[in-house]
């Protein structure tokens, strides 16, 4: 097992220097698509935000503050060990959250809860402490309070936000639709990687115009604090095709990235939408992913990127649409993209203009 460890990290490290020698116009090395995959494995791990490390008395707490502009206040006497004894003396705290929809995407956590629906995100984060590397719990009627730098938008009314845990795996059996939205069904298993789920749980944060305030209740876990994407407006199933620059491995594999992705965010709202469910038994040129069914709502403006690794390179398209109704006789709003060769610095640039749209 070590061995294969070894040689898959040798393979990525190979795959993003040759990536990288693409620019010089060094060629390239020949992967397949088992191979590839480990290239977007490697660039996401480069560039997912990181945790950011703090130090704090357990007994007084305190306040961190995240480079992003994120506070975390943590009441005194907050932390307990795992089999329920208090915690005094110094305790370490590490921290990352996610606000922008560029780190939605690096970090593969967008906002779709786990039956499909649209959320649009007042800040996501995950929080663990730790004292002489022994893991701690938070103490129960001592919540910490946690101060996003995200605002209630351009009303600037007060309002309540549901809060949510997330989770990053689940599995999916072989019943998927073709590449005319027909259920196709076939005699394996697969597993699919939505990035996380998001699960409604208990409390409510609370958004005031610029900020928003919202409490705390574990650590170890991803919280987020997200408000349904309500419109009344007709809703429709999207497929994307990526024709011959899919990678046949996306979705086969749980300890791995998807080599292929397909992301769409709304225009003016915080919300990214992964486009996980891989098209089955597609005709040629229709191999892509689709949403979940009839989910993305009818006249809905937005912002696709797909990007994939294939044949040891990036690929990437970038595409501004307005989500039509389905044609006479469909379910369905089918999007082709022609995939073009980027360089690592390009594909993170792409995904970095997702910001402002």
């Amino acid at each position: 097992m070590k061995k294969i460890l070894i040689a898959a990290m040798a393979i990525a490290a190979i795959a993003i220097s040759s990536c990288k020698k693409n620019d010089s116009g060094i060629p390239p090395f020949n992967f397949d698509d088992k191979s590839s995959t480990l290239l977007m494995d490697a660039f996401f791990e480069q560039h997912a935000p990181q945790n950011e490390r703090f130090t704090l008395d357990a007994a007084s707490g305190g306040t961190i503050t995240l480079a992003s502009g994120t506070k975390i206040n943590f009441p005194a006497n907050a932390f307990k060990t795992l089999n329920g004894a208090a915690v005094s003396g110094s305790v370490t705290i590490f921290a990352r959250d996610i606000l922008k929809a560029s780190d939605m995407i690096v970090a593969d956590k967008p906002t779709l809860t786990s039956d499909g629906a649209m959320l649009e995100s007042f800040g996501e984060i995950f929080v663990k402490a730790e004292q002489n590397n022994n893991e701690l719990v938070l103490n129960a009627p001592k919540p910490a309070a946690v101060i996003v730098p995200i605002g209630a938008g351009a009303n600037g009314q007060q309002r309540e936000i549901p809060m949510w845990a997330g989770d990053s795996l689940i599995n999916f059996t072989t019943e998927g639709y073709n590449h005319e939205n027909i259920q196709v069904s076939l005699m394996t298993q697969i597993g699919v990687r939505p990035g996380i789920t998001w699960d409604q749980i208990a409390g409510f944060g609370v958004a005031s115009p610029t900020t928003t305030n919202f409490p705390l209740d574990a650590l170890g876990q991803w919280r987020n604090c997200d408000a349904l994407y309500n419109d009344p407006r007709p809703k429709t199933t999207v497929l994307g095709y990526f024709g011959d620059k899919f990678n046949t491995e996306t979705g086969n594999n749980y300890s791995s990235s998807d080599p292929s992705l397909l992301f769409f965010k709304t225009k003016g709202s915080n919300t990214l939408i992964k486009m996980y469910n891989v098209i089955l038994a597609p005709d040629a040129g229709k191999e892509g992913l689709l949403s979940y069914q009839n989910s993305i709502p009818v006249g809905q403006e937005g912002t696709f990127l797909a990007m994939s690794a294939k044949n040891g390179k990036f690929y990437a398209a970038m595409r501004d649409v307005t989500i039509p109704a389905p044609a006479s006789g469909k379910t369905f709003a089918g999007f082709s993209f022609n995939l073009s060769e980027v360089s690592e610095s390009q594909l993170l640039s792409l995904i970095n203009q997702m910001n402002t749209k």
